[in-house]
């Protein structure tokens, strides 16, 4: 009961934790009254609840209550204002005492299905203190100030391509790169997927966590039964140093009021994985010999002592996730950190790796981790998104107007546009032209001319490719141009 958030008179589910300006802990946690007559189905009926701690890890105890709302994350604004999202709501407070404002978000899908509904939000900020938003489906949602409209821009969900009824999405920002969590509650299986954007996602082998993972040094497992609603608590550089959840021990139908199987929310530690930084400038080539990354100390880490040096490897995720990777040639001090020489011999690096990978043991035997950036990846790039194009068609042609914007975090650079449709089973290319660079959040509209010509009432399948450099965004959609669109003639 010491650990997150338990008592008797009340059932817990999804807690965000941030720490205070007044060197508290503060849980923003969603509740139910144990005796409530549905149970765990009470849940609709939530109450936001305020509770403080000395410790991160709890035990934590009600101080005050906020409002209704379920499914609670905290984040903070550039401005230093507090925002609490829940289902359908937020609450805005200057600081983590309030008093709260209730409120709502605003949403743009920009002519795209929404992917699965707006609930089970999760947020990251952006370096320029813009948002990214996951929603339960897994869509990009990207927002210039956190409360300001959020705009959707992927076309499809981040998840892994595989059967499974994903929820609870948990992203966050470090000094490397977005991070997100997802969840398959009825498999009980949750999955890790990386991001340099916040649009395109790497997911990783393996499971990031299935029930058990409450395990204790002595070697005691808390059997709960569902591990759900993850939530990260980070330290300065972003990274992830504790989970909490919400758990119980048993089925959710079979939770009733006022039994023993209370749900409530709890706190893990987390392996945060070591600060490195690639020391080559350059991305490998025929005549490099070596690549050298160095291990920053930290605080209760030394890293000259503490790494079982033999078992590191080094290089893409893919391959060190495997036991492939480079392995250590040299080692050299360097004030208080370590420098690793690194055979390029199996590093299976791409030239678009964004973060290659440290993985091994310290010499405890546990864990070691750590991913760093490269001076050869651009991370702020332009994100380009178009929007459903208008039609405007004569006789001997058609002219797209197609809303081009800009949500990356510098301005784009000159791009190509090309609109395709499905005619006759093929895909056509039917116009293209190059567009200017474009501002950050700025947009233009640019007109494409065709001379096909679209039967009337019948719908057809068209793509808006845009291609800057690598970059490419691609929208599909039906229209049936020849009804929707206003006739010149």
């Amino acid at each position: 009961m010491d650990n997150g958030i338990e008592d008797r008179q009340r059932s817990y589910w999804c807690a965000d934790i941030i720490s205070g300006t007044d060197d508290l802990y503060h849980m923003y946690v969603a509740g139910w009254r144990e005796s409530a007559p549905k149970g765990h189905h009470e849940w609709p009926k939530s109450i936001i609840y305020h509770a403080v701690s000395k410790s991160s890890f709890g035990p934590f105890k009600i101080k005050d209550t906020i409002g209704y709302g379920h499914n609670v994350d905290a984040f903070t604004l550039k401005d230093g204002r507090l925002v609490l999202y829940a289902i359908d709501k937020n609450y805005i407070a200057n600081n983590e005492n309030g008093p709260w404002v209730e409120g709502k978000f605003k949403f743009d899908e920009r002519d795209r299905p929404i992917i699965e509904g707006l609930s089970n939000l999760t947020f990251a900020q952006r370096e320029d203190g813009s948002y990214l938003m996951i929603c339960r489906g897994g869509g990009s949602w990207i927002s210039k100030t956190g409360i300001s409209t959020y705009n959707q821009i992927s076309n499809k969900r981040a998840y892994p391509d595989i059967e499974g009824e994903f929820e609870d999405p948990v992203i966050w920002k470090d000094n490397i790169q977005y991070n997100l969590i997802v969840n398959d509650w009825l498999g009980r299986i949750a999955y890790y997927l990386r991001s340099k954007d916040g649009i395109n996602w790497v997911t990783e082998a393996g499971e990031a966590y299935v029930p058990g993972i409450s395990f204790h040094e002595d070697g005691y497992v808390e059997n709960w039964f569902k591990y759900e609603r993850m939530r990260v608590f980070q330290d300065k550089h972003g990274r992830a140093i504790q989970a909490n959840f919400a758990v119980v021990d048993i089925e959710k139908d079979k939770d009733l009021a006022n039994d023993n199987h209370s749900s409530k929310a709890i706190v893990i530690p987390l392996n945060p994985g070591v600060l490195i930084t690639m020391i080559n400038q350059s991305f490998p080539d025929p005549k490099t010999k070596s690549i050298k990354i160095k291990i920053k100390a930290e605080d209760g880490f030394d890293p000259q002592t503490e790494i079982d040096v033999n078992s590191l490897r080094f290089g893409s995720s893919t391959a060190v996730n495997f036991g492939r990777g480079a392995s250590v040639t040299e080692t050299k001090k360097s004030g208080k950190d370590l420098i690793l020489t690194f055979n390029i011999n199996g590093l299976e690096l791409e030239k678009d790796d964004f973060a290659p990978k440290l993985l091994g043991k310290y010499r405890s035997g546990k864990i070691l981790f750590g991913y760093t950036r490269v001076p050869w990846v651009n991370y702020n790039d332009a994100i380009l998104s178009a929007r459903r194009p208008t039609f405007e068609t004569t006789a001997q042609q058609t002219v797209a107007k197609i809303t081009i914007e800009n949500f990356g975090l510098i301005a784009s650079k000159s791009s190509k546009v090309q609109l395709y449709a499905t005619i006759d089973g093929q895909k056509k290319l039917l116009a293209e032209d190059y567009i200017p660079a474009i501002g950050k959040y700025k947009s233009i509209v640019k007109s494409l001319k065709t001379s096909q010509l679209f039967e009337k009432e019948k719908s057809y399948d068209f793509s808006v490719q845009i291609t800057e450099h690598k970059n490419k965004s691609t929208f599909d959609f039906k229209a049936t141009p020849n009804d929707i669109l206003r006739q010149l003639e």
